[in-house]
């Protein structure tokens, strides 16, 4: 069993809140765990920004307990009616993922009624801010994420994949069912690889020379990412168009698969240039061939089109076509990005891929 970040800053969280909740001896220290479990993110900015909104959200929940409860009195009723209006307010608020904690602070005030029912109400505020504010300082200090090493990760061995996959198939070679499940398994991956982008984008920087860099590098993930998706969509039409391709001339066949391998060939060297591991200048003699296969690939299936009577063929096959033609041009232009990338500011735009 694989313990993520998340798990552990999960249970530091909860321990640091029932600590200080037991420090400043506060009574039921449990709203202060249940609070951390819900203000735990899984970026830094988003824990700033959290911790912001569960504030808000703990105030209008207290607010409302205790004018409930004065007016009243504590009881299940109140506390579901209490309820309603808080989540109707939230969501007013457009603050839909602070429900909880705002419900939490309710409950904490109205479950246990006293004779100092305000005092009582503030020091159940203040036990549950505890447990948000554990949380934001588990988010800061503990276990930062590493969205880039992820992302990199994640992006080559999801293409490694795809590119096997492009290999057999255009040979013929690939089972039909099991190539069906393996690409909606890997349209999956590749929508949470999007999900991953986007975690990383919201990583900030306080350095004007490390922005910079950051933006630099947030242009290059998102080409690496939509370049995979060309090979992704590539690989999709080869399993849609197997039977087709199969009747179709050996000769247009041979360059189709020249053409297919040479830009497989480019994109594995591209993910390696990304992290410097080739010299920037060794896929410049790839990317001619590409083009000079790209073009003979498209004569070829022009005279198909002109010699063949039934052009219902030519049709099916135009998108396939059309598709590895795309996918030559975005290889084109992540080679032309990593180039720029690696020649300039090496030092500030070097990726740092570590352990995950």
């Amino acid at each position: 069993m694989k313990l993520g970040a998340r798990i552990l800053k999960t249970g530091i969280a909860i321990t640091l809140a029932l600590f200080l909740s037991t420090l400043f001896q506060l009574p039921a220290p449990a709203f202060a765990g249940i609070a951390a479990i819900f203000a735990i993110q899984p970026t830094i900015y988003r824990s700033y920004i959290s911790v912001i909104e569960q504030i808000q959200a703990n105030v209008i929940g207290a607010l409302f307990a205790i004018i409930f409860g004065l007016v009243f009195g504590p009881n299940p009723v109140v506390i579901g009616l209490t309820a309603i209006i808080v989540i109707s307010i939230n969501l007013k608020l457009k603050a839909e993922a602070t429900i909880p904690v705002a419900i939490v602070t309710v409950i904490a005030i109205l479950e246990s009624p006293g004779d100092n029912f305000i005092e009582f109400g503030l020091i159940r505020f203040f036990t549950v801010l505890i447990g948000v504010l554990a949380a934001f300082i588990v988010n800061l200090v503990f276990l930062p994420p590493k969205y880039e090493t992820k992302l990199y990760n994640r992006i080559s061995s999801n293409t490694e994949e795809i590119i096997k996959w492009i290999r057999i198939s255009v040979r013929h070679a690939s089972d039909h069912n099991i190539l069906k499940e393996d690409i909606e398994r890997l349209k999956e991956q590749m929508m949470k690889l999007d999900q991953l982008y986007l975690l990383y984008k919201e990583e900030r920087h306080y350095f004007k020379q490390n922005e910079y860099a950051k933006s630099r590098k947030l242009v290059l993930f998102r080409q690496l990412l939509v370049t995979s998706n060309r090979s992704l969509d590539t690989l999709k039409k080869l399993h849609r168009l197997e039977n087709e391709l199969q009747n179709m001339p050996a000769e247009f066949q041979e360059v189709l698969t020249t053409e297919l391998d040479y830009l497989l060939l480019l994109h594995e060297e591209s993910l390696l240039k990304f992290i410097g591991k080739i010299k920037t200048s060794h896929s410049s003699q790839l990317i001619e061939e590409c083009s000079s296969n790209k073009q003979k690939l498209f004569e070829t299936f022009m005279d198909y089109h002109k010699r063949c009577d039934d052009h219902s063929c030519f049709y099916h096959l135009l998108p396939l076509v059309a598709t590895i033609i795309d996918y030559s041009e975005q290889l084109e232009h992540l080679e032309t990005l990593t180039h720029s990338f690696q020649s300039f500011h090496k030092e500030e735009n070097e990726i740092k891929l570590t352990e995950e």
